[in-house]
C-alpha cells in the first residue's frame, strides 16, 4: 500500500510557502530552487528531487484546491475564498515559482530563457488594476503582491498634496505683500480706501478663478479613463501625473501673468514716478524671491521627509507579513513532528499506514478548519478597527483645520508695514510650517497606533491558532490513538511529551531563519536608500547647471542690449532669476514623483529577485554543501541570480531613461514658458526706456518757442508770402542734399562692412583648413591613442568652439554695423537741427521776433 502521509504534508507546506511568499492566486510550475529547498527542509523526499533536477520534471504544486487523502478538497490556508477578483487583474504568479523558471531551460547549467521578465509582460502590468487608498492603514488590510504599488501611490498622493499647500501658501503671500504695500500707499494719502479695496478684491478674484480651472482641469484628468473608480492600473497613475504636470506648468506660468497684472495695476493707479515704480517692482520682485525660496527650502526638506515615511512603512507592513507568517510556519513544524511520530509508530508496526493516513487526514482537515474560523475573525476585527481609526483621524484632521485657519487669519489680519515684509513672510511660513508637522505628526502617531493594533491581533490569532493546534493534538495523542493503537495512555502521554521536546529546536530554527530574513531585508532597503540620496544629489547638480547656464543666457541678452539703465538690467536679472526659481521648484517635485513611478514599474520584479537572493542567502547558511552536485547546483542558482540581476539594472535603467527624457521635454516647455515670459518683461522695460527717452527729447525741443514764432510770424508785416515760401523752399533743398549724402555714406560704409566680413570669413576659413590638416594627420596616432569616447568629446569641442567662433564674428560685425549706423544717424540728426535752427533763425529775423538758440553740440559719446 503506498505512504501518502509525506505527500499530504509536502502539500500543505507548499501552501503555507505559497503564502508567506506572494500569497498570489495561481502558479503552473516549480522552480529548481523551491525543489531545492523543500530537498533540505524534507529529507524524506531528496531522491524523488534529484530525480527530479537532472529530468527536469515540472511538478503543479500551486493549485487552489488541493486534494486530501480521503478525496476531499479544502483551500489553501492563508487564501481568502471571499476575496475579489479586481478588474484587468492579471493572475500573478508566486514569488518562487516565477523567479525559478530553471526548470524549463535547455542548458544543463541551470541558465534558461525564462526569466523573471517573462513571468508577466510589461504591458500587462501596467493595465493590472490594484486598489486605491488614501491612507497607510489600510494598505495593512490589503491581501495582495501590489504592496509596493500602494505604498508609492501614497507617496504620490503625498507628493501633490503638498504641492497643493505650497502653491496656496505662494498666492496667499502675494496678496498679502501687495496688501502690505497698497497699505503703505494709503497712509500716504497716493491711494483712497476704495480704490485700495477695489485692487485687492480684483487680485484676489483672478486668483480665485485660476485655482477653479486648475481644480477643474485636475477633475476631467480624474475622471479620464477611469473605469471603476475603486481601482486604478500603473499606467492610468503615470498618465494622470503627466497631466497633472502639464496642468501646474500652465498654472504657474499663468500665475506669473496675474502678479504682472497686478504689479501694473497697482502701479498705474498709484501713479508714480517711473524711478519710484522701477524700484517698487524690484522690491516686489525681490520678496517674492524670498518667498520662493522659503517654499523650495520646504519642499525639499519635506520630500525627504516622504521617502523616508516610505521606508518606515515598508518597515511596518514588513513586521506585519513576519507575523503572520509565524502561524504556517510553527504549523508546518508541529504538524511535521506529528507526522514523524507516526511514522516510527508504523515502522513498529503499531499503526497500519491507511490508519496514520487517515489520522494525518483528521488532524488536517479539523485544524484548517478551526484556522479558517480564526482567520476570517482576525480579518473583520482588523478592518473594523481599521475604519474606526480612519473615521477618529478625519475628525481630528478636521478639528486641526479649524484651528490651524483661524491662527492663520489672526496673523494675516494684523497691520505690517513695508518695514516688516521679511517679517510677515517668514512668521507667516513658519505657522504654516508647525501647522504641517502637527498633521504629520498625528499621521505617524496613527499609521504607527494602526500597525501595533494589527500587530496584536496578530499575535492573539498566533495564540488561539496554537492553542487549537495543541488541543487538536493532545486529542490525538490522549484519545485517538489509544484506541487505533492499543497502547496505553501513559505510553500516549510520553509520545506527547516527545513532540513537545521536538517543537522548541525547530521554533528554535525557524526564529534563527526568521532573524536572518529580517536583517537581509533591512541591508536591501538601506541600499535603496543610498540609492535615493544618489539620485537627489545628481537631480541637485543638474538644477545648479541648469540654473547658472540660463543666468549666463540672461545677463549675455541684458548686455547686448546695452541701453538700458542699472536699475532695468536689474530688475529684468530678477525677474528671470525668480521665474527660474519656479520652474526648477515645480520640476524637482515632479522628479520625486517620476522616481516613485519608476520604483513601482519595476516593484514586481524586484520582489521577485529579492526573493529568490534572499532564499538563496539563507539557503546557503543553514545548508551547506555537502557534495559535488549540491555545489553545481548551487553555483547554478548563483549564476541565474546575476543574471536576472543584469536584467533587472538594464530594465531599471530603461525605465529610468524614459521617465528621464519626459522630464526633460517638461523642463523645456517650462523654460519656453519662461523665454516667452522675459520676452515680454523685456520688451516692457525697453519700451519704459524708449518713453523716457522720448519724453527726454521732447522737452528739449523748444516747443513752446516754436509755437509763439508761427503766431508771430502770422501776424508780423515783414514777412511776405514770397519771401516765406523762398525759406521753405531753401530749407527742403537743403534737408534733401543732407538726406542724399546720409544714403551716400550709409551705403559705402554697408560695403565696407561687407568687405571686412568677407575677409574674417576667408582668415577663418584658413584657420579652419590648417586645424583640418593638422588634424589629417594626427588622425592615426588619434584613433589608436584614444577611446571612442575621447574622439566624440574633442570632435563635439570643435564643433562648439566653430559655432561660437562663427557667433562671435556675426556678433561683432553686427556691433559694427551699428555703431556706424548709429554714428551716421547721429550725424545726420545733428545736421537736420543745424538746418532746422537756421530756418527758425531766418525766419524769426524775417519776422522781426528776437531768439536765442544754443547750437547742437556734436555728440561724441554714443549710447551702448
Amino acid at each position: 500500500q503506498k505512504d501518502d502521509s509525506q505527500r499530504l504534508l509536502e502539500s500543505f507546506n507548499s501552501d503555507e510557502k505559497e503564502h508567506t511568499l506572494t500569497k498570489s492566486k495561481a502558479e503552473p510550475y516549480t522552480s529548481k530552487e523551491e525543489i531545492l529547498l523543500e530537498e533540505s527542509e524534507s529529507p524524506l523526499n531528496s531522491n524523488i528531487t534529484a530525480f527530479a533536477l537532472k529530468a527536469k520534471v515540472i511538478y503543479p504544486i500551486n493549485q487552489k484546491f488541493r486534494p486530501l487523502a480521503d478525496g476531499s478538497s479544502n483551500p489553501s490556508l492563508h487564501e481568502n475564498p471571499k476575496q475579489a477578483v479586481l478588474p484587468n487583474q492579471v493572475m500573478e504568479t508566486s514569488t518562487s515559482g516565477s523567479l525559478g523558471s530553471l526548470s524549463q531551460g535547455d542548458k544543463e547549467d541551470c541558465s534558461s530563457s525564462t526569466t523573471i521578465h517573462s513571468t508577466t509582460s510589461d504591458d500587462r502590468f501596467q493595465a493590472r488594476a490594484f486598489l486605491k487608498v488614501t491612507s497607510f492603514p489600510e494598505v495593512l488590510m490589503c491581501e495582495s503582491f501590489d504592496v509596493k504599488l500602494y505604498l508609492c501611490s501614497l507617496i504620490l498622493k503625498d507628493l501633490m498634496l503638498l504641492d497643493t499647500e505650497l502653491r496656496k501658501e505662494k498666492h496667499v503671500m502675494f496678496i498679502q505683500i501687495l496688501k502690505i504695500y497698497l497699505t503703505d500707499f494709503c497712509h500716504k494719502k497716493k491711494l483712497t480706501d476704495d480704490l485700495f479695496k477695489k485692487i485687492l478684491l480684483i487680485q484676489e478674484n483672478d486668483f480665485e478663478e485660476l485655482q477653479k480651472q486648475l481644480d477643474s482641469r485636475l477633475q476631467n484628468t480624474e475622471m479620464s479613463g477611469a473605469h471603476n473608480s475603486e481601482y486604478q492600473t500603473l499606467e492610468d497613475l503615470e498618465r494622470k501625473e503627466r497631466e497633472y504636470s502639464e496642468h501646474i506648468i500652465d498654472n504657474m506660468e499663468a500665475f506669473w501673468k496675474l502678479t504682472d497684472k497686478a504689479q501694473q495695476a497697482f502701479l498705474d493707479q498709484s501713479k508714480c514716478s517711473s524711478a519710484k515704480a522701477t524700484k517698487i517692482m524690484m522690491d516686489l520682485t525681490e520678496k517674492m524671491i524670498a518667498v520662493e525660496s522659503l517654499l523650495s527650502e520646504s519642499q525639499d526638506l519635506q520630500a525627504m521627509d516622504i521617502q523616508e515615511r516610505l521606508f518606515n512603512w515598508e518597515l511596518m507592513v514588513k513586521m506585519i507579513d513576519s507575523l503572520k507568517s509565524y502561524i504556517p510556519e510553527e504549523c508546518k513544524c508541529r504538524l511535521n513532528i506529528v507526522s514523524n511520530i507516526l511514522d516510527h509508530l508504523t515502522v513498529k508496526n503499531n499503526l497500519s499506514v491507511r490508519q496514520k493516513e487517515e489520522l494525518i487526514t483528521d488532524l488536517h482537515k479539523a485544524f484548517w478548519e478551526q484556522l479558517a474560523y480564526l482567520s476570517n475573525e482576525c480579518i473583520q476585527q482588523s478592518k473594523d478597527m481599521i475604519l474606526k481609526r480612519l473615521e477618529c483621524r478625519a475628525k481630528k484632521r478636521e478639528e486641526f483645520k479649524h484651528r490651524q485657519k483661524a491662527e492663520q487669519g489672526s496673523l494675516l489680519n494684523k497691520i505690517f508695514l513695508i518695514e516688516d515684509v521679511n517679517d510677515f513672510l517668514k512668521a507667516y511660513h513658519e505657522l504654516l510650517e508647525k501647522h504641517r508637522q502637527e498633521q504629520w505628526a498625528l499621521e505617524e502617531e496613527d499609521d504607527c497606533e494602526s500597525t501595533e493594533a494589527v500587530a496584536d491581533l496578530c499575535k492573539e490569532l498566533h495564540s488561539k491558532a496554537s492553542h487549537a493546534l495543541a488541543e487538536l493534538v493532545t486529542k490525538l495523542f490522549l484519545r485517538d490513538l489509544p484506541v487505533v493503537t492499543g497502547l496505553s495512555v501513559r505510553e500516549c502521554e510520553l509520545l506527547k511529551e516527545e513532540w513537545q521536546e521536538n517543537l522548541v529546536p525547530q521554533l528554535e530554527k525557524w526564529e534563527t531563519h526568521h532573524q536572518r530574513h529580517w536583517k537581509l531585508f533591512q541591508e536591501q532597503l538601506l541600499q535603496e536608500k543610498k540609492l535615493w540620496i544618489k539620485e537627489y544629489a545628481l537631480s541637485a547638480v543638474m538644477q545648479k547647471q541648469l540654473s547658472e547656464e540660463h543666468e549666463k543666457i540672461i545677463q549675455g541678452v541684458v548686455s547686448r542690449l546695452g541701453c538700458l539703465s542699472d536699475e532695468s538690467v536689474n530688475y529684468i536679472l530678477q525677474k528671470h532669476r525668480l521665474l527660474l526659481c519656479s520652474v526648477l521648484t515645480r520640476l524637482s517635485l515632479r522628479r520625486v514623483g517620476m522616481a516613485a513611478l519608476a520604483r513601482m514599474r519595476v516593484s514586481r520584479k524586484k520582489s521577485l529577485l529579492q526573493e529568490l537572493r534572499e532564499q538563496h542567502t539563507l539557503q546557503k547558511a543553514s545548508f551547506p554543501c555537502q557534495d559535488e552536485d549540491q555545489w553545481q547546483l548551487q553555483k547554478a542558482v548563483e549564476s541565474h541570480i546575476l543574471e536576472e540581476e543584469e536584467k533587472l539594472e538594464e530594465e531599471m535603467q530603461q525605465t529610468q531613461l524614459e521617465f528621464h527624457q519626459q522630464l526633460v521635454t517638461e523642463i523645456q516647455e517650462a523654460l519656453q514658458f519662461l523665454q516667452q515670459h522675459m520676452e515680454q518683461v523685456i520688451g516692457r522695460t525697453l519700451l519704459q526706456h524708449a518713453r523716457q527717452e522720448a519724453g527726454k527729447k521732447s522737452s528739449d525741443d523748444g516747443q513752446d518757442f516754436k509755437e509763439k514764432l508761427v503766431e508771430a510770424a502770422v501776424e508780423s508785416v515783414y514777412g511776405t508770402s514770397n519771401n516765406i515760401n523762398r525759406l521753405v523752399q531753401n530749407y527742403y533743398q537743403q534737408l534733401g542734399r543732407i538726406t542724399e549724402g546720409y544714403e551716400g555714406k550709409k551705403l559705402q560704409q554697408l560695403k565696407s562692412l561687407q568687405a571686412e566680413r568677407g575677409e574674417r570669413n576667408r582668415l577663418r576659413k584658413k584657420q579652419e583648413n590648417e586645424l583640418a590638416l593638422k588634424e589629417k594627420q594626427t588622425k592615426g596616432l588619434l584613433n589608436i591613442s584614444s577611446a571612442v569616447h575621447q574622439r566624440m568629446v574633442l570632435q563635439q569641442k570643435k564643433v562648439l568652439s566653430q559655432f561660437e567662433l562663427q557667433q562671435q564674428i556675426r556678433l561683432e560685425s553686427l556691433k559694427q554695423k551699428l555703431l556706424g549706423l548709429h554714428h551716421l544717424e547721429t550725424e545726420l540728426e545733428n545736421q537736420l537741427k543745424e538746418a532746422e535752427q537756421d530756418f527758425v533763425s531766418e525766419l524769426a529775423a524775417l519776422a522781426r521776433v528776437p531768439v536765442v538758440l544754443k547750437k547742437p553740440s556734436k555728440r561724441s559719446k554714443l549710447p551702448g
